[in-house]
Order: C-alpha cells, then sequence, then structure tokens
C-alpha cells in the first residue's frame, strides 16, 4: 500500500538522483534542503514497503499553492504514483484552506498535461522561453481548490 511521509534530509541523495533524471534543468541540494525546512513547503515522498517511489513539493503563500515539482522513479512509472501524489496535494491543500494551485510545465510534457488535466488543471496562459537545456515555452496551469 502507498503512502506518505514528509520528506527529511536523508532523502536528499536518492531525490537528488531522481531530479537528474526527471528534470533540466536539476534543482540543487541546497534548493531541495530548503525546501525540507520551510514552514509553507509541503514536501513528501511516496513510500510503500520502505521503497521510495517519488515526490511532491508544493509552496503555499496565504491562500495560494505552488505545484513546483513531483516526479515519480523510473521504475514504478504508470503505477499510479504520480496520480496518488496529485490526489494527496490536493487533499493536504483543501485541509489547509488554500484556494488556489498553480504550475507551470514544459509545453512538450505532455504526460504531466494529462495528469494535471485529468486533476482539474487547466491553461492560464503560455510563458514564452521560460525554460532552458533545452529552450522552451512554459504553460501556466492553475486549479481552484476550495
Amino acid at each position: 500500500m502507498i503512502k506518505t511521509r514528509k520528506a527529511v534530509e536523508g532523502d536528499l541523495p536518492w531525490i537528488l538522483e531522481l531530479e537528474q533524471d526527471a528534470f533540466s534543468p536539476p534543482w540543487t541540494h541546497g534548493a531541495l534542503l530548503s525546501e525540507v525546512y520551510k514552514e509553507d513547503s509541503y514536501f513528501v515522498i511516496a513510500v510503500e514497503n520502505e521503497k521510495k517511489l517519488g515526490f511532491i513539493i508544493m509552496r503555499s503563500m496565504v491562500d495560494c499553492g505552488e505545484l513546483l515539482q513531483i516526479a515519480v522513479g523510473n521504475q514504478v512509472r504508470r503505477r499510479g504514483v504520480a496520480d496518488f501524489l496529485m490526489r494527496i496535494m490536493l487533499e493536504n491543500a483543501r485541509v489547509n484552506t488554500i484556494s488556489s494551485i498553480f504550475l507551470e510545465v514544459r509545453k512538450s510534457n505532455a504526460a504531466a498535461i494529462s495528469l494535471y488535466k485529468k486533476h482539474g488543471f487547466k491553461l492560464v496562459r503560455r510563458r514564452k522561453d521560460y525554460y532552458i537545456n533545452p529552450v522552451e515555452d512554459a504553460l501556466v496551469m492553475s486549479i481552484r481548490v476550495v
């Protein structure tokens, strides 16, 4: 059974490895460490029988949230882990009276866009040349939570 737990500093080597596979450019150790200790950061890891499967990071500001990252290990993709993490994050937002969440996603990341749409996110606008390595537009998406 998949469950979540709060990310801790000891998880960072595993997260950094997953970052290398999932993001360009990946976050640094310092950036991730900062999220572990931020009061306004919801940073959890999906685990099953002590095995780490994926993680999600959302930061809140007053009643608005920003989904910063979601990633799942290659060996457990297509098993519903990202879907599970999204549901847990949205439930956490509801409980904490976050009224809306936004995110940026590479316009070419069809799998992520599909996941976000499945959970009710809508396209708000495009940010031209937002990403580097390679240069690419970002789609800004948002959802009303409560």
